[in-house]
């Protein structure tokens, strides 16, 4: 169901801000809503301004504490499952001053190693760079600094790879100069150009078609090979430092639980701060507005009550938009992941969760339809829920993935179906006997019976769809709606269904002529006319391509049957029940996967297409309250 929600107004002295913002975080069930409405009148934008707040700093430690957790996780790695295991700590232990300094320190601790490391890494690329340009010169036996004599120049030349030498010196001909190669690479060569200081010029203009390119180490003293060896040493040194600096971050995994308790209390005051933002102030009083589930009313009144401000409460007007906290039992609230992934209700629609838990639970189980495949769901949502118990989303997930589970089991148990056929294909191979699990039907053998049964679940839900629309149109009044749209409708499907019967077909025919009174009585001029064309259209193209679009249930259970099947008998050809074992399971582990994500997908479909078509009006803003979330530690009233 959508939590009734109420208006809160509240103003108290600017004095008392700490104090009033303090006391929500602590019952984190109140949002504060964005004060834009209000600032764009110029009454209220005359007297009062939204609060100016400073982020940056939160943020910049938030950002610290992550990444000292990250490196933590890196260079101290804890033994760890798929989800983090939250520890419970107290509130006053969450809050506490002194938890804050501790892992504040840590945190400085840690990232400063990291800025030694990171420094150290740039140096090394740095010192590697150098030692990469020095290498092609290492057997080049002079001072790299030494440019010649009075009448004779040294000069370092590169010039393409592949370049031929003896080209060059027939080119330079007469001059008084001299190429040596030092070395050759993939990419260029580098040489040693000897040449009389007055014949420098004729050298370059004989040496330009070549593409040769003068080369200098600034700088640099002594041989190239004596160079590298310094940097050698330098490279050592600072892999060293590295080293070190690692060893110190792996031994800061004592620091773990106060960072990750550290990070969630940044979060929250993350969130206060954000919040503190939306108030409206003219520097002695501030004031918001803001909403609160009617459920939650009574320790919001025993604490603003207090004098610690002046507020009222109301029912949202027709023209509000309140924000949407949708509240179900443990049956249909894993179905909140399906409805937040799709769209919010709008306030004033219906929570789609129950109306949706019994279709797409049934549909799961019908699509994967085996007991193998239904345990391990079962096994994996019941194990991860109850040793790391997830929140939000994730919680949601495997809540879903234990009662599609359950579903999948059942019927699996009803097809006979477990791992495909892989008791009958194990039996047979190591007894020689058959052996088949009892079933009610089979997906290979009762492939037509299915694919009717499939559309006539479809037809169900699709008549659910509409008999909500109808409820829902009654409640606004809009009666005309509801019968021209639902009723009409409904008396075409049960005319179908006498005349098929070969009951009567008055009842038919008393549709039809809804059908056609329908776009007279409610059209206008020309629109009478088209009006009985496009209701006739988009009606019967809609409906009857809404019930074939669940085929696909019948589709998904065959196809995971069948390659179920196909890798069991691939697995027994040997007649080896080991290798019949690594190819079954291994083809099974690979089905498996394919088809817990293809359900979920076609399941979502029909969901979001079909069936919420028929009544369902989006556009809900989630509630978001300030409250402390967390990631790492459940808090727990002191």
């Amino acid at each position: 169901m959508i939590t009734k929600m109420k208006r809160l107004r509240v103003m108290a002295m600017a004095a008392r801000k700490e104090e009033l913002l303090k006391g929500l975080l602590h019952l984190g069930c109140v949002e504060i809503s964005e004060p834009e409405a209000r600032l764009s009148d110029p009454e209220w934008a005359a007297l009062l301004r939204r609060e100016a707040v400073d982020l940056t700093k939160t943020k910049g430690e938030l950002a610290d504490a992550n990444a000292a957790l990250e490196a933590l996780r890196q260079y101290a790695p804890a033994k760890e499952g798929l989800f983090v295991l939250r520890r419970g700590v107290t509130e006053r232990e969450f809050l506490s001053s002194k938890t804050v300094e501790d892992a504040k320190a840590a945190s400085g601790k840690i990232n400063g190693l990291l800025r030694s490391m990171a420094k150290l890494r740039n140096e090394r690329n740095r010192l590697e760079a150098r030692k990469a340009a020095l290498l092609p010169w290492q057997s080049l036996d002079m001072p790299l600094e030494d440019g010649g004599t009075e009448h004779v120049a040294f000069r370092l030349e590169t010039c393409p790879a592949g370049t031929d030498f003896g080209a060059v010196r027939t080119a330079l001909g007469e001059i008084c100069a001299e190429v040596l190669e030092v070395s050759a690479g993939r990419e260029q060569s580098c040489a040693l150009l000897v040449f009389h200081r007055a014949d420098e010029d004729a050298a370059q203009d004989a040496l330009r078609p070549f593409n040769f390119s003068a080369t200098a180490f600034p700088g640099v003293t002594g041989t190239a090979a004596a160079n590298i060896a310094e940097l050698d040493r330098a490279l050592s040194e600072n892999q060293a430092a590295q080293d070190k600096a690692a060893l110190d971050l792996s031994q800061c995994g004592d620091s773990r639980d106060a960072l990750r308790l550290y990070a969630d209390r940044l979060n929250a005051e993350l969130c206060r701060e954000e919040n503190a933002g939306r108030l409206m102030t003219d520097g002695k009083i501030i004031f918001f507005e803001g909403w609160a589930p009617e459920e939650n009313m009574q320790p919001i009144r025993s604490f603003l009550d207090s004098d610690i401000c002046a507020w009222e409460e109301e029912e949202p007007s027709p023209d509000d938009r309140p924000p949407v906290l949708l509240k179900n039992n443990w049956l249909t609230r894993p179905l909140n992941m399906v409805t937040e992934m799709y769209s919010l209700p709008d306030y004033r629609n219906v929570d789609p969760n129950p109306l949706m838990a019994p279709f797409f639970i049934l549909f799961y189980g019908i699509m994967m339809a085996d007991m193998g495949y239904g345990a391990l769901m079962i096994l994996a949502g019941l194990l991860i829920t109850s040793k790391y118990k997830p929140k939000g989303t994730a919680g949601h997930l495997f809540g879903l993935l234990t009662l599609c589970g359950v579903s999948t089991f059942v019927m699996g148990a009803v097809t006979g179906g477990f791992f495909g056929d892989f008791l009958t294909q194990a039996v047979k191979l190591t007894t020689g006997g058959d052996f088949a699990l009892p079933a009610l039907f089979t997906p290979l053998d009762d492939t037509l019976m299915i694919l009717v049964g499939a559309m006539c679940l479809g037809f169900v839900q699709i008549l659910t769809g509409m008999v909500i629309s109808f409820a829902i149109k009654l409640r606004r009044g809009q009666i005309m709606d509801a019968v021209w749209e639902e009723v009409t409708w409904w008396v075409v499907f049960a005319g179908l269904g006498l005349m098929i019967a070969n009951i009567t077909p008055v009842v038919l025919i008393a549709g039809g002529a809804m059908v056609l009174a329908g776009p007279i009585l409610t059209g206008k001029g020309m629109g009478k006319i088209t009006g009985i064309f496009g209701s006739l259209y988009n009606h019967v193209t809609g409906y009857f391509g809404d019930i074939l679009s669940y085929s696909r249930l019948m589709a998904l259970m065959l196809a995971g049957s069948v390659i179920a099947q196909v890798f069991n008998t691939l697995g027994a050809i040997p007649g080896n029940i080991v290798v019949f074992l690594i190819i079954s399971l291994a083809g099974n582990a690979l089905n498996f996967a394919l088809n817990l994500l293809g359900c979920y997908v076609h399941d979502l479909r029909l969901q979001c297409l079909e069936y919420f078509g028929k009544f369902y009006e989006d556009g809900g803003q989630p509630f978001r309250p300030l409250a402390i979330h967390t990631k790492f530690v459940d808090v727990q009233p002191s």
